[in-house]
């Protein structure tokens, strides 16, 4: 009875170990190589430590610094080439000066003129009519087409020259006795730029010479009952000889608004 119990304590041990080992070189921790061998000392194989995720003390990132972002364009052989997009210039343009429309000759403005707002500035024939304030040309007629049989309105101003300036208004000068060659429409002109001389073409024939100045908006061209004037210009011709000029601009857009649609001629047609 004694030796029976015995074998079955021994196979009961016996199982129990071979459950353990295999156990143990399931999990990698003994080599499987030395239990199978008999007698061979069994081998712990350490397992590696996985890497952690977590960082205690990050590695600072460095920060890019900004640069200008090149831009690819492409060649017709096929290359791209990188290109830097400057930064662009800005421009101030000049404050805007005002000069006196007569140079060159003593001259002298209307303070009235008949029918509608305008100035005959009174001078000798050939002085410089030149352009009051930077702008551009707008018109130019340069033949004489009035005749006193018909005295059609729209010639009574013989050869003229009309500029848009910089300030959005447009200046008128007639009864020229000639055109400064070159004076085109479009054409960029600065303050002072001589753009005829005064005579006595037009309507003026029969009169003393002078300048016929008009002030008004612009307009599409042909428009000659708004472009001979609208707004009387006699201040501001006032503050160009004492030397204290104002823009005639904010006159003439309320002159502008208060004329509503045009619907042609008014007055003096």
């Amino acid at each position: 009875m004694r030796g029976r119990s015995a074998g079955i304590f021994g196979a009961a041990v016996v199982g129990v170990t071979a459950v353990g080992l295999g156990v143990l070189s399931a999990l990698g921790v003994l080599d499987r190589a030395a239990v199978e061998r008999p007698g061979a000392q069994a081998t712990v194989t350490p397992v590696p430590a996985s890497p952690s995720t977590v960082s205690s003390s990050p590695a600072a990132v460095p920060v890019p610094t900004a640069s200008p972002t090149p831009r690819t364009t492409a060649t017709p052989t096929g290359r791209t080439t990188a290109t830097t997009r400057a930064t662009p210039k800005i421009s101030v343009r000049p404050p805007l000066r005002y000069v006196f429309p007569v140079q060159g000759c003593p001259a002298s403005a209307s303070q009235a003129h008949h029918d509608y707002p305008a100035a005959d500035i009174f001078t000798r024939v050939g002085c410089r009519f030149v352009a009051p304030v930077d702008g551009r040309v707008d018109e130019v007629i340069r033949v004489d087409r009035w005749s006193p049989k018909t005295n059609v309105a729209a010639d009574r101003g013989g050869l003229a020259v009309s500029i848009v300036g910089r300030d959005g208004v447009r200046y008128y000068g007639s009864h020229l006795s000639a055109i400064t060659a070159g004076i085109r429409p479009g054409l960029a002109v600065r303050a002072g730029q001589p753009l005829g001389l005064t005579g006595r073409t037009g309507s003026a024939r029969s009169t003393p010479a002078h300048l016929h100045f008009g002030i008004s908006w612009p307009t599409p061209a042909g428009r000659w009952w708004i472009r001979r004037g609208i707004v009387p210009p006699q201040r501001f011709l006032a503050g160009l000889k004492t030397g204290n000029p104002s823009s005639p601009a904010a006159m003439v857009e309320r002159a502008k608004t208060a004329y509503g649609v045009d619907r042609g001629c008014r007055a003096y047609c």
